[in-house]
């Protein structure tokens, strides 16, 4: 077998077990994620990104680049700015959406004048990088709905030139973008089902938004992701923990949907009979969980319930034995037996504090945002009292990425 077959065969065999992977993940953005990384693994891109197509327009939604990235401190991400675009010919990603086409482009600033789109070299200025070989696949699902295009970046030769994308490449990307596609529309049903519990809860409680909910659940993965670095958690490992918690910290406050809403849209700060009263809505969302029939519903279970804990064990609700609780007790076991430290479940201690900064960060009808640097001194000062010591030094060395969500989820 020449070196040729034996690399093609190695491909394959990366793209099937790419597929298999890409299926097992249930959070739309993580697998945009993984789908994004495996595509550039399997063809050696240096960079790429995704662009999702909704109601004419596209947004970018990842976006990875191997060289900026080495410009950092080991375990650091390059920031991204999310931004939305109407679909027209005058792009690269807006012509592959529009024809259907897969486009190979082997330097996109010679692109001939005959073509009718242009490559934007604004965020090249700003980063200083070179875009050059670039391959564009459409992601069109069997009903002939285009979701959207794969971009890949710059393919790297063994000894690391930039050299173009060729026949085996295209080839390759494009199966496995149909295979990923089926991932992408179950994924797809997944969010969107998640978001219609995230509305319920929004009737009751205003501040219960769809940019709230993707802000605490971004910022919660690149939090847990930072944590992970630093305790040098296996790849696998880490990769399953983050697509569960992206979903589990979307559903935190769900179980408001049982708060009547005279205390939740009470303009103002809570009286503390008022706040014992708002303290059930943990239990109550974990009741939605406490049927366990999935490592998503333990760790849905395990946030609702638990993401108002306090490292100090002041939090609420404390250890409670769900068999023993009522719509109608549920106050009399709150705080009753408390919880502290390392007994707080990982992925409630991420979210308890992902919520709070989203909180303190926002405005309210009785507060105004807090500044960043009145955020953080605040944040910083609660390490070992209301926050993990390590959850917050994983979050303060992140803030570059916090503040780019923070950006990409404005209230509408």
């Amino acid at each position: 077998m020449s070196y040729s077959q034996k690399l093609s065969e190695q491909k394959l065999k990366q793209s099937i077990e790419s597929a298999r992977l890409l299926n097992e993940i249930q959070d739309m953005d993580i697998l945009l994620e993984k789908l994004l990384f495996e595509v550039r693994r399997i063809t050696n891109a240096d960079a790429g990104s995704i662009y999702i197509h909704e109601k004419n327009m596209l947004t970018i939604k990842c976006a990875q680049n191997e060289t900026l990235e080495k410009q950092l401190e080991s375990g650091q991400k390059v920031p991204f700015a999310s931004f939305t675009f109407q679909v027209n010919e005058g792009s690269i990603s807006g012509y592959s959406v529009l024809t259907g086409t897969t486009l190979n482009i082997p330097d996109v600033y010679r692109i001939p004048d005959d073509k009718p789109y242009k490559f934007n070299k604004q965020p090249d200025l700003l980063t200083g990088y070179r875009s050059k070989s670039v391959l564009t696949v459409p992601l069109i699902t069997r009903t002939k709905e285009n979701l959207g295009v794969l971009q890949i970046i710059n393919r790297r030769s063994e000894g690391s030139v930039i050299i173009p994308f060729n026949e085996e490449d295209v080839m390759f990307v494009q199966h496995f973008a149909t295979a990923a596609v089926q991932a992408l529309e179950w994924a797809k049903l997944t969010r969107a089902m998640v978001m219609r519990m995230i509305s319920m809860a929004g009737l009751r409680d205003p501040k219960e938004t769809g940019p709230h909910v993707n802000r605490v659940s971004s910022y919660a993965v690149e939090i847990y992701d930072r944590w992970a670095f630093h305790r040098k958690i296996p790849s696998e490992e880490a990769h399953k923990f983050r697509d569960k918690l992206k979903i589990a910290a979307m559903l935190h406050d769900v179980g408001k949907v049982g708060i009547s809403d005279s205390i939740l849209k009470l303009p103002r700060i809570f009286t503390p009979e008022e706040y014992n009263m708002i303290k059930a809505h943990t239990v109550i969302g974990a009741m939605f969980f406490s049927s366990i029939e999935s490592p998503l519903d333990a760790m849905a279970f395990d946030v609702s319930l638990h993401h108002h804990e306090r490292w100090d064990g002041t939090g609420y609700p404390g250890h409670i034995d769900m068999s023993k609780v009522t719509l109608e007790n549920i106050g009399s076991f709150i705080g009753r037996s408390p919880m502290a430290g390392e007994e707080i479940p990982l992925a409630a201690r991420i979210v308890a504090l992902a919520d709070v900064f989203d909180a303190l960060s926002s405005k309210r009808v009785y507060k105004e945002a807090w500044d960043d640097e009145h955020v953080l001194e605040e944040i910083s000062s609660q390490a070992g009292k209301q926050f993990d010591p390590e959850i917050v030094k994983a979050f303060l060395e992140i803030q570059p990425i916090i503040r780019s969500i923070k950006a990409a989820w404005p209230e509408t």
